[in-house]
């Protein structure tokens, strides 16, 4: 069952979230990354967020949503677009690098999509290191996800707090209601947070994690540990750590360092989450009110983990590709799309073809949206056949139906499955797809030699 369409008790509707972090150690990728995406799971998929560390591509300070593609971006489009899942944005810095892919269904109400980045290593002493986050509108409620890369090392515990702290006070958001990261009503913390594990010795290590007694070192987590102390921490959820240090293996092996620093194995790779608690005010009058944010109950997010492991199987890093899922739970804010899109006719190359596209809801369109022609299995908003601008010559009323003519000469002479798909350049995403339609096989297709010609059952 899609889980789109799984309900639970309560009316809320549920949406499966698969995330990844990985330090990848500027490695080239791996051929295969479907186990990483459990893309042969049973369970549909709604979310893919991955955060990559230390990935190797052309010098770069910070790019939002790639105009060129790493060869990481690239292998996880070519491995989920064929599964239906679309890239909504990407961000990077230098080796830093966060992806979210959504189910074709969702793109109309994933909404006012913004990333942003800091640096760290205050000292010009980490040069990589520091944070990139993306944040958006989904059904109606905030999300935000920020993959971290904080200092390295044994000693440096309370220096990864400062960064935390650092890249939270410093990234800014240009919306009103979630300037800042902790604004929003969920968000993720993740990536190579680069706690170690203290104080105990490499003996005692090695032996609770051959025998599974994982347990045995959660007291010397210095994540776990700091949170006793930290209340900024003690927002934050994590799952139980079953799974076995995701730091620092020999490569291409299930073996610890062997090497003559012998580093300490530790789970430097981690996914936490915080749902934003209602703030109580008090109004001056004595009574109790609630902060302006305040939503009825009915709207309140439940975050389920079902799981929290890593992958052992793949060997191209000294870390361990971490992958947490989870349901979010939720009552729809938003369940109309801004805009409905229709393709009218049949459409070929051979004429002319009329597309025609509602606006159903006030939104702020801007003279740079377009209309793109999909084929099924699009990657990203980018990967379009053609396009056209939508109508700016005047301001498009509520329930007016426009119509837009594409030339036969900007459509695919040979037949296939297509959406049409409206972009938002304020809201930096789609925000209405068509229904899927038909292109049918031109003539000018075999007059160009694309087919070959059938004579009395004989291709030619």
């Amino acid at each position: 069952m899609s889980a789109q369409n799984e309900r639970s008790g309560h009316g809320l509707q549920s949406h499966r979230l698969h995330m990844v972090t990985w330090n990848v150690g500027t490695a080239e990728p791996p051929a295969d990354v479907r186990s990483l995406l459990q893309l042969d799971s049973h369970l549909t998929t709604d979310l893919y967020v991955i955060g990559l560390q230390e990935v190797n591509a052309a010098p770069v300070r910070y790019v939002s949503d790639l105009i060129y593609e790493d060869s990481w971006s690239r292998l996880l489009m070519d491995t989920l677009a064929p599964n239906g899942y679309v890239k909504v944005t990407s961000v990077r810095m230098q080796g830093l690098l966060l992806l979210l892919f959504a189910k074709q269904v969702h793109l109309p109400f994933i909404r006012d999509i913004q990333s942003t980045y800091t640096r760290t290593g205050l000292f010009g002493y980490w040069g990589n290191k520091g944070g990139v986050s993306v944040r958006f509108s989904f059904y109606g409620h905030l999300l935000c996800f920020l993959n971290c890369h904080l200092a390295a090392h044994m000693n440096y515990a309370l220096q990864r707090m400062d960064e935390f702290e650092y890249i939270l006070d410093t990234q800014d958001f240009d919306l009103y209601n979630t300037p800042h990261v902790l604004d929003h009503k969920v968000v993720f913390w993740f990536g190579d947070l680069n706690f170690r594990i203290a104080d105990h010795g490499m003996h005692f290590l090695r032996s609770s994690i051959n025998n599974g007694r994982f347990n045995l070192l959660w007291g010397k987590d210095q994540l776990t540990m700091m949170k006793k102390n930290e209340p900024l921490l003690q927002e934050f959820e994590e799952g139980p750590l079953c799974f076995k240090p995701t730091f620092k293996f020999d490569r291409f092996s299930e073996t610890y360092d062997t090497s003559g620093k012998k580093r300490k194995p530790a789970w430097t790779d981690r996914i936490l989450w915080r749902i934003k608690s209602k703030a109580i005010e008090n109004d001056g009058s004595g009574s109790i009110a609630s902060s302006a944010d305040d939503e009825d109950d009915e709207y309140l997010v439940k975050v389920i983990q079902d799981m929290y492991t890593c992958d052992v199987s793949y060997g191209i890093s000294d870390h361990k590709p971490v992958i947490g899922t989870f349901r979010l739970e939720m009552r729809k804010k938003v369940d109309t799309p801004l805009v409905t899109l229709t393709a009218e006719g049949l459409w070929s190359a051979d004429e002319d073809a009329t597309l025609t596209y509602t606006i159903m809801e006030t939104f702020e369109a801007s003279t740079w949206d377009w209309i793109g022609l999909y084929k099924i299995g699009f990657r990203s908003p980018s990967d379009y056949i053609s396009f056209a601008w939508v109508k700016d010559d005047e301001v498009t009323a509520n329930g007016e139906v426009v119509t837009i003519i594409i030339s036969k000469d900007e459509l695919p002479l040979l037949a296939g499955d297509y959406v049409l798909g409206y972009y938002s350049s304020n809201m930096q995403s789609l925000i209405a797809s068509s229904p899927t339609f038909q292109i049918l096989q031109s003539e000018r297709a075999m007059m160009e030699g694309l087919i070959p010609e059938n004579i009395n059952g004989f291709e030619k």
